[in-house]
């Protein structure tokens, strides 16, 4: 399987880089709420079969650098059970996730039947219920007072919606629509990721699309090792507030 030359390298990645902009352009488009309508506070990726990340859209720094953490929690409970037509959902902060407001969603691509990569995207959402509004109160004292609490589920399986977790959401927040739509709009820029992903394939081939995710995270570890090694030498503290 021939690797690709620094010139293809580079398409690839714009190619992969325009997919995940994409998925955040059919958020903004297509989801309820103003925070991410206005806000777009929300995040889109693209991750490997091990759940290594390989594209990331312009959305938030913060919720991309998490994006690994939610996979390997999937990974962790599903690894021997992920299917075509498959949607994970999690906002568990002590398995994968950052905090209650912040669901993550990860569906797998599947082309010819062999997993290729997953589409991500997390969204904040404006409420996850809770003893107040938001979920987000400074004087809590327990994770139980901010919310509902979900770990690596199947919102999907094999392509057919879960109902019974849609129907928890539901009567777990105060804006039932505005919840279900903003998770809608999430799952929509999944679908979107598959769709244009698939067309990726048709011109590459999955073979060597795949052994191109893998050059991409080595070029990544490369800029960063020469980004540290140009650092001056001496001693360098930080303060973990």
């Amino acid at each position: 399987m021939s690797q690709y030359n620094p010139i293809e390298l580079e398409l690839l990645k714009n190619g992969l880089e325009s997919i995940v902009d994409e998925m955040a352009l059919t958020v903004v488009r297509t989801a309820y709420s103003t925070n991410l309508r206005n806000s777009m506070d929300f995040s889109t990726g693209l991750c490997t079969p091990d759940g290594d990340l390989i594209a990331q859209g312009l959305c938030l720094p913060l919720h991309l650098g998490s994006l690994p953490d939610g996979m390997s929690a999937v990974l962790n409970r599903y690894a021997d059970a992920i299917h075509e037509g498959d949607l994970f959902i999690l906002n568990d902060p002590y398995e994968g996730g950052t905090h209650l407001p912040d669901i993550y969603l990860y569906r797998p691509i599947f082309i010819d039947g062999e997993l290729l990569a997953f589409a991500a995207a997390i969204a904040h959402h404006t409420d996850i219920g809770g003893r107040v509004a938001g979920g987000n109160a400074c004087d809590s004292t327990e994770i139980y007072q901010e919310g509902l609490r979900i770990p690596p589920l199947k919102l999907h399986e094999a392509g057919r919606p879960v109902q019974a977790i849609f129907d928890l959401i539901e009567r777990n927040v105060r804006v039932p629509q505005n919840a279900l739509g903003d998770l809608r709009a999430q799952m929509a820029a999944c679908h979107i990721a598959e769709r244009e992903l698939r067309k990726l394939t048709e011109s590459h081939g999955r073979g060597r699309l795949s052994s191109g995710f893998g050059q991409l995270i080595e070029y990544a570890e490369r800029l960063t090792r020469a980004e540290i090694a140009a650092f001056p030498d001496g001693v360098y503290r930080f303060t973990d507030v």
